[in-house]
């Protein structure tokens, strides 16, 4: 008979955790003839977690900070990236990447797309994209929200045309940040650390060439939750450990479960924990307060969104494999 499923389930031993992590990093920038690490610091949970682990593997001079807001930002994010830097004393340095997402027509063709389902809209308004279906059961499909100058709200499904438009310029921002940190990667022989967490790993949840690519990704294998224990391990800052995870992409405060997961992460966790272990969905809903359809529905969409994913992680497609290459 199964344990009851609970959150307990993702305890881990931190310490020896913290230092498992440090040793593979050690070993990896030895692998790659690498000085230390580069990281952009988004002021969230995750990257903030991966800049205290790298300081606990190479100590604070051989890890190097960007901060890489652009307009849509919020102020906060900056401020908390700061604090990571300065609280574990790594230099860092602030990269503003609107004009460059500018210039390549970021904003120019999201709002074109966002004018395509709202006239009136322009840089007056405020927008996000949310997320439905999933737990009810249904294809997963797309909502635009925005706000108009006056203060109303407005949202209207998304045409997929226009939905991968918006997508598509967003996307710019996370590959000109992954840019930023190869530049300053380059020019210190430094390796790129990436912040995906198991849940954002597994489900998909990052952009190919952007934030998905990296030299190292030590938390890849982490759920989110033990990320925030890690954090409070390393002793990083409570603003930083208490905050609730946003994408920070759209103009409007957007969580990342509105934006692509079913459900807040906690709960998100406990079900990928649930289905990685092959609990029955009887499980998880008694765990999550839901009915046994919603939780059968919430594996089912995890195992879309598993396959989505894919073609994210997916390695160049070669005609046959050249041998004299390890890949």
């Amino acid at each position: 008979m199964n344990a009851p499923l609970t959150p307990a389930v993702l305890n881990i031993d931190l310490a020896a955790e913290a230092d498992r992590i440090a040793r593979h990093m050690v070993e990896s920038v030895r692998r790659f003839h690498k000085r230390g690490v580069v990281l952009g610091l988004s002021g969230g949970i995750d990257s903030s977690a991966c800049a205290a682990l790298a300081v606990h593997a190479l100590g604070p001079k051989k890890v190097f900070g960007l901060l890489m807001p652009e307009r849509d930002s919020s102020s906060g994010s900056t401020d908390k990236g700061r604090m990571v830097a300065e609280h574990l004393g790594i230099e860092h340095v602030l990269e503003n990447i609107g004009p460059t997402v500018e210039a390549i027509g970021c904003y120019r063709w999201r709002d074109e797309a966002m004018r395509a389902v709202f006239p009136g809209y322009n840089d007056a308004w405020k927008s996000k994209i949310v997320i439905g279906g999933g737990v009810e059961g249904r294809i997963n499909f797309f909502k635009l929200v925005v706000q108009s100058p006056d203060g109303q709200m407005h949202e209207e499904r998304l045409p997929l045309r226009e939905y991968l438009q918006i997508v598509a310029a967003t996307n710019h921002k996370q590959r000109i940040r992954k840019t930023m940190e190869y530049f300053h990667a380059d020019r210190l022989n430094y390796a790129v650390i990436g912040t995906p967490n198991r849940l954002e790993y597994d489900q998909g949840f990052f952009v190919k060439n952007g934030d998905g690519a990296a030299d190292i990704k030590p938390i890849a294998h982490l759920y989110k939750t033990q990320v925030y224990a890690m954090a409070r391990h390393l002793g990083l800052p409570e603003a930083v450990c208490s905050a609730v995870p946003t994408t920070d992409t759209y103009s409007l405060q957007q969580g990342q479960d509105e934006f692509y997961f079913a459900l807040p992460y906690p709960q998100m966790d406990l079900a990928l924990w649930a289905h990685n272990h092959q609990r029955p969905a009887t499980d998880l809903a008694q765990a999550l307060g839901l009915s046994e359809a919603q939780a059968t529905h919430l594996y089912t969409d995890i195992e879309a969104k598993r396959r989505a994913a894919a073609y994210l992680h997916a390695r160049p497609a070669l005609v046959e494999p050249i041998g004299e290459v390890s890949e």
